[in-house]
């Protein structure tokens, strides 16, 4: 078997696997549910890349001590969300307005589906998510509210 540090490991899953994972996630509307099977789903990984059995009796925490990190993942999508999310609203197309749902047309019956600004404003802590829309057209304040966002973590 191959002696391969835990840092190359960990580099070789943020290079060839998370891109995969995270393909199209700028246009995701991540639920509770979600957000817990992509938690889930990071800790697989890292279970793997240590060579962790799933009958071992190691706890998330320890798992994420020996791998040397935190939970990123929720992070780097949320980030890559709003970087995309004020890039389409500073446009001011058509995308614009399918991302804020201000289109014209009667809406389905049922819960309405939640909304990917409403997702982001409740990340970025904006209240309410005209706020962060006005926030986009500012792109130093967009960017200072992301960048607190990622700090604070999940």
């Amino acid at each position: 078997m191959l002696n391969i540090s835990i840092r190359t490991r960990r580099r070789a899953l943020e290079c060839y696997i998370e891109p995969i994972l995270m393909y199209g996630c700028e246009a995701w509307t991540i639920s509770k549910q979600t957000q817990k099977k992509l938690e889930v789903t990071e800790m697989w990984f890292l279970r793997r890349m240590l060579r962790i059995s799933w009958t071992a009796k190691k706890t998330n925490d320890t798992v994420l001590e020996e791998a040397h990190t935190t939970r990123l993942l929720i992070s780097k999508i949320r980030k890559r969300q709003a970087t995309f999310f004020g890039h389409v609203m500073r446009r001011e197309k058509l995308e614009n307005l399918v991302t804020t749902g201000m289109l014209e047309g009667k809406r389905s019956r049922g819960k309405q589906r939640e909304k990917l600004i409403e997702g982001l404003a409740d990340w970025l802590k904006a209240g309410k998510s005209l706020e962060a829309i006005e926030a986009t057209k500012d792109r130093k304040k967009w960017r200072t509210m992301i960048a607190n966002a990622v700090k604070q973590g999940t």
